[in-house]
Protein backbone atom coordinates (compact mmCIF):
# COMPACT_ATOMS: atom_id res chain seq x y z
CA UNK A 1 0.00 0.00 0.00
CA UNK A 2 1.96 3.15 -1.10
CA UNK A 3 1.79 6.00 1.46
CA UNK A 4 3.63 9.61 1.82
CA UNK A 5 7.09 9.25 1.48
CA UNK A 6 8.17 12.73 1.24
CA UNK A 7 6.96 16.34 0.90
CA UNK A 8 7.88 19.62 -0.16
CA UNK A 9 7.06 22.89 1.14
CA UNK A 10 7.40 26.04 -1.05
CA UNK A 11 7.81 29.35 0.81
CA UNK A 12 8.24 33.20 -0.24
CA UNK A 13 11.00 33.68 2.85
CA UNK A 14 12.89 30.33 3.94
CA UNK A 15 14.20 31.78 6.98
CA UNK A 16 10.99 32.73 7.99
CA UNK A 17 9.60 29.68 8.00
CA UNK A 18 11.94 27.36 9.03
CA UNK A 19 11.67 29.58 12.47
CA UNK A 20 7.88 28.91 12.01
CA UNK A 21 8.04 25.31 11.53
CA UNK A 22 11.14 24.66 13.77
CA UNK A 23 9.15 26.45 16.57
CA UNK A 24 6.02 25.18 16.04
CA UNK A 25 6.75 21.26 15.22
CA UNK A 26 10.24 20.74 16.32
CA UNK A 27 11.16 20.07 12.58
CA UNK A 28 15.40 20.17 12.19
CA UNK A 29 16.55 21.20 8.69
CA UNK A 30 19.92 20.57 6.71
CA UNK A 31 20.93 23.12 4.18
CA UNK A 32 22.13 22.11 0.75
CA UNK A 33 23.03 26.02 -0.47
CA UNK A 34 24.05 24.67 -3.98
CA UNK A 35 20.43 23.75 -4.58
CA UNK A 36 18.60 26.51 -2.75
CA UNK A 37 16.93 23.54 -0.22
CA UNK A 38 16.69 22.31 2.65
CA UNK A 39 15.80 18.66 3.77
CA UNK A 40 13.57 18.41 6.83
CA UNK A 41 14.07 15.75 9.79
CA UNK A 42 10.72 15.10 11.25
CA UNK A 43 9.72 12.66 14.62
CA UNK A 44 6.65 10.72 14.93
CA UNK A 45 5.00 11.79 18.68
CA UNK A 46 6.46 8.06 19.69
CA UNK A 47 9.44 9.54 19.06
CA UNK A 48 10.61 7.46 16.05
CA UNK A 49 11.51 9.16 13.15
CA UNK A 50 9.00 10.60 10.69
CA UNK A 51 8.04 11.28 7.17
CA UNK A 52 10.88 13.61 5.61
CA UNK A 53 10.49 16.58 3.93
CA UNK A 54 12.25 19.62 2.08
CA UNK A 55 11.71 23.24 1.87
CA UNK A 56 12.78 25.87 -0.84
CA UNK A 57 11.80 28.75 -2.50
CA UNK A 58 8.10 28.82 -4.29
CA UNK A 59 8.89 28.44 -8.04
CA UNK A 60 5.28 30.13 -8.87
CA UNK A 61 2.47 31.85 -6.83
CA UNK A 62 -0.09 28.86 -6.86
CA UNK A 63 2.41 26.66 -5.75
CA UNK A 64 1.58 24.40 -2.29
CA UNK A 65 2.74 21.16 -0.11
CA UNK A 66 3.25 18.80 -2.04
CA UNK A 67 3.12 15.00 -0.72
CA UNK A 68 4.91 12.25 -2.28
CA UNK A 69 3.81 8.82 -2.37
CA UNK A 70 6.09 5.84 -2.64
CA UNK A 71 5.33 3.45 -5.75
CA UNK A 72 7.12 0.23 -6.71
CA UNK A 73 7.17 0.88 -9.94
CA UNK A 74 7.06 5.25 -10.83
CA UNK A 75 5.95 4.37 -14.98
CA UNK A 76 3.28 2.12 -14.19
CA UNK A 77 2.13 4.62 -11.67
CA UNK A 78 1.98 7.52 -14.21
CA UNK A 79 -0.20 5.16 -16.56
CA UNK A 80 -2.47 4.63 -14.00
CA UNK A 81 -3.04 7.98 -13.03
CA UNK A 82 -3.70 8.76 -16.73
CA UNK A 83 -5.94 5.49 -17.05
CA UNK A 84 -8.19 5.95 -13.56
CA UNK A 85 -8.91 9.46 -15.17
CA UNK A 86 -6.02 11.66 -13.96
CA UNK A 87 -3.23 14.11 -15.25
CA UNK A 88 0.56 13.50 -15.12
CA UNK A 89 1.65 16.94 -14.84
CA UNK A 90 5.53 16.45 -15.10
CA UNK A 91 7.13 13.14 -16.32
CA UNK A 92 9.17 11.42 -14.61
CA UNK A 93 12.40 13.10 -13.20
CA UNK A 94 15.45 11.63 -11.78
CA UNK A 95 16.61 12.89 -8.55
CA UNK A 96 20.61 11.85 -8.32
CA UNK A 97 21.15 9.29 -5.83
CA UNK A 98 17.67 9.26 -4.69
CA UNK A 99 15.19 8.14 -7.10
CA UNK A 100 12.76 9.43 -9.31
CA UNK A 101 9.37 11.99 -9.23
CA UNK A 102 6.71 12.61 -11.66
CA UNK A 103 3.66 15.42 -10.06
CA UNK A 104 0.41 14.32 -11.06
CA UNK A 105 -3.47 15.63 -10.54
CA UNK A 106 -6.16 13.41 -9.28
CA UNK A 107 -9.81 13.00 -10.49
CA UNK A 108 -10.66 16.30 -7.94
CA UNK A 109 -7.97 19.17 -9.10
CA UNK A 110 -5.62 17.27 -6.67
CA UNK A 111 -1.93 18.12 -7.24
CA UNK A 112 0.34 14.90 -5.49
CA UNK A 113 3.68 13.65 -6.51
CA UNK A 114 4.67 10.10 -7.03
CA UNK A 115 8.33 8.77 -6.31
CA UNK A 116 10.55 5.56 -6.75
CA UNK A 117 13.04 5.28 -4.65
CA UNK A 118 16.47 4.28 -6.44
CA UNK A 119 17.31 0.35 -5.38
CA UNK A 120 20.85 1.45 -4.42
CA UNK A 121 19.75 4.59 -2.50
CA UNK A 122 18.62 2.82 0.60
Amino acid sequence: MSTIVHFDVPTEDVMRAKKFYSTLFGWKFQSFPEMQYNLITTTNLDGTPGIGGGMGKRMEPSQRIMNYFGVPSIDAAMKQVTSLGGKVLTEKMAVPGMGFLANCMDTEGNTFGLWEENAGAK
